[in-house]
């Protein structure tokens, strides 16, 4: 039913965007002043000094949102133009929760090389490029390339938003299960863009020891699958450098955090954990372990990445914010205090007395949310300038 009227609202839709004109053309004095030849005036303008752009055009509130369509939500590489009902998606989010103008960008290459310079080549039309839906390892690169050639925010929200809204959602989990987030030991089922993402952020949020784990097994250094991301991530994690299965290293774990693949962990393996386990099963539609079954085997807090069970890890609780903060403030980019500061400003959102086993993060029509978040980044990118 829902994939029937899905279809139908989409062909109705035709696009969920349109172009709305702010200036008015209704007369020769209004295309006079919107077009030739009073348009001339703000040109000259941003030619002698370029950051009045943000002034005299809408730069400073349009955020490209751009995939190649190589890791499109749980559907894989489907190719660009598949990809565009999602990215027109993430748009109307931008303009819902944000009040932000989003263009979609599809790019029909899996060349990094070309993907960089396509989004360096338009970045001047843009006050933030949001990347989307693009295959692990080639996305850390063209990301890196990115932060590093544009002064504009880039943010890979499939790497760094579920890593903000995961982060977000264990400090609150922690606190309820009362542990010391420094000593928890910590396993991460997935060691793709968001698995190694959500690793790094928690050892800057100084959360305890973390384990990545791949289909071939627990990640460490030398392993022979390791490609240069895990290799790297592999110096930082598994402290004790545990080898052997999913199964074998969840014994005794305080957290699991599944960004992996369908019903991988059993009962049995959380009944495995460590007392008052926390689980977030974060694959989507279906994630590593049911909710039901999970509480079975004993786990105290579950958090999924569906909206029709309690604690929804969507990253609509973090994007909007960001780039609302970011663009206020003329932020050059996203930081990694930026990161930790947005995990910190969501997860507070939910009060004391709120705070419960399935109210862990705010719902995502809280309006609290992008307002708390855009908040903390403008002060940390203040913080930054002075």
């Amino acid at each position: 039913m829902k994939k029937k009227l899905a279809l139908k609202k989409h062909r109705e839709w035709k696009g969920k965007l349109e172009i709305v004109t702010r200036s008015p053309v209704e007369n020769k004095e209004d295309l006079a002043i919107a077009y030739t030849p009073g348009v001339a005036e703000p040109c000259l303008e941003i030619q002698a000094d370029e950051s009045l752009a943000y002034d005299y055009t809408g730069k400073g509130n349009l955020v490209a949102v751009i995939s190649d369509g190589t890791a499109v939500l749980g559907l894989g590489d489907i190719g660009p133009s598949a990809s565009m009902p999602v990215l027109e998606g993430k748009c109307a989010l931008f303009k819902k929760f944000a009040d932000i103008n989003a263009i979609p960008i599809c790019i029909d290459s899996k060349e990094v090389d070309e993907i960089v310079s396509a989004i360096t080549l338009i970045s001047k039309s843009f006050g933030g490029i949001n990347l989307e839906d693009i295959s692990a390892p080639r996305c850390f690169e063209i990301e890196k390339r990115l932060v590093e050639t544009l002064d504009i925010p880039v943010f890979h929200d499939d790497q760094h938003g579920t890593a903000i809204v995961t982060a977000a959602a264990l400090i609150n989990a922690v606190k309820l299960v009362k542990k010391d987030p420094s000593t928890i030991r910590i396993v991460i089922s997935g060691a793709g863009a968001a698995g190694i993402s959500i690793a790094r952020l928690l050892i800057n949020m100084g959360f305890g020891d973390i384990l990545l784990c791949s289909s071939k097994g627990a990640i460490y250094e030398g392993a022979p699958d390791n490609n240069s991301e895990k290799e790297e991530i592999a110096k930082i994690t598994n402290r004790s450098q545990r080898r052997g299965s999913l199964e074998d290293v969840i014994k005794g774990a305080d957290v699991l955090i599944g960004v992996s693949m369908p019903k991988i962990v059993s009962e049995e393996m959380v009944a495995s954990m460590a007392d008052k386990p926390i689980v977030f099963g974060l694959a989507n539609p279906i994630p590593e372990i049911m909710p039901e079954a999970a509480k079975r085997a004993g786990a105290a807090i579950v958090a999924t990445g569906r909206s029709d069970y309690p604690n929804q890890v969507n990253n609509v609780l973090a994007f909007p914010g960001i780039f609302k903060g970011a663009l206020l403030a003329r932020a050059p980019g996203i930081t990694e205090e930026m990161k930790v500061v947005a995990a910190r400003a969501i997860a507070q959102v939910v009060s004391e007395e709120e705070l419960s086993p399935d109210y862990i993060l705010p719902d995502a029509f809280n309006e609290e949310v992008v307002k708390s978040v855009s908040r903390a980044i403008i002060k940390e990118a203040e913080r930054n300038k002075s």
